[in-house]
């Protein structure tokens, strides 16, 4: 009895402070949002101060407003992710269940694109957008992002479609179902914690991703992560309003999160619950 309680003990401290580690940075960045720069300067560091709202107010509706680089962060993440998942989904059930010549070559080039590192081929790119006159542009972001998203999103799908049962599809087939019909009927419903993992996964890495953004991006077309260096300059560093930058840019991240938390649980626990489904 005392050995389960003193297991249970260790398992609670380590989980609180791998916990702690998790949350200070995020904690610090909020309190620091909260102070005025020369309280974030202080030293030693004030953990009573007097709140205020003015870095937000100032990064919202200052003079250099983030409003138009959260803007095209959203519509980038989520032109991205919308894209993304209408092939992928498709590509990703065809991976899984349908049979034909190159098959284990199509899955082995998907899987082969993650290991491209990206400073390796974002001066390609670069170039391809300059010459067809996409730098600076929506169109031009999303097709990039799109290029090593849709990999990695058939990649994550193509394990849940294989959880599907066969006898599921073949029942349907039975009754006079079309294979497409069947797809949008019977399997997506199946997988819907995988897609909803999925997207939630294409967001984050459209929403957070820095270097490509900050080559191929510009004055027209500025995501959130890029804006950030507005209040980091040479002669000083604006803490206050850069940690107010960051809350906001971490709050759709949250929300988005917290919204989809029971499917992103259901689907990363799909495939230890389901078996034998794959031949």
């Amino acid at each position: 009895m005392i050995g389960k309680r003193i297991r249970l003990i260790a398992v609670l401290l380590i989980s609180a402070t791998l916990l702690l580690a998790w949350v200070f940075p995020i904690l610090w960045s909020f309190l620091n949002s909260l102070k005025t720069e020369r309280d974030v300067l202080a030293y030693p560091p004030k953990l009573f101060f007097q709140p205020t709202l003015n870095a937000y107010r100032d990064v919202l509706f200052g003079a250099e407003s983030i409003m138009p680089n959260l803007v095209s962060s959203f519509i980038i993440s989520i032109g991205t992710t919308v894209i993304t998942m209408a092939m992928a989904v498709p590509a990703a059930y065809a991976l899984a269940r349908l049979r034909f010549r190159g098959k284990k070559f199509a899955g082995f080039y998907v899987l082969a694109t993650q290991m491209l590192p990206p400073v390796g081929i974002i001066i390609p790119y670069f170039l391809i957008l300059r010459n067809i006159g996409w730098i600076d542009t929506y169109q031009g972001i999303i097709l990039i992002y799109l290029s090593f998203s849709l990999p990695f999103a058939i990649w994550l799908l193509v394990s849940y479609f294989e959880d599907i049962p066969y006898e599921m599809e073949e029942a349907a087939y039975l009754d006079g179902a079309s294979r497409m019909r069947t797809l949008w009927r019977i399997i997506i419903p199946q997988v819907r914690g995988g897609i909803a993992v999925t997207i939630v996964f294409v967001f984050l890495n459209a929403w957070n991703e820095f270097l490509f953004a900050v080559v191929l991006s510009g004055n027209t077309v500025r995501p959130v992560t890029i804006a950030m260096f507005n209040f980091v300059s040479v002669e000083q560093t604006l803490w206050a309003k850069l940690a107010a930058v960051s809350v906001l840019a971490m709050l759709p991240v949250i929300v988005l999160g917290i919204v989809g938390q029971k499917h992103i649980v259901k689907g990363l626990t799909v495939g230890a619950v389901k078996g034998g489904g794959r031949r």
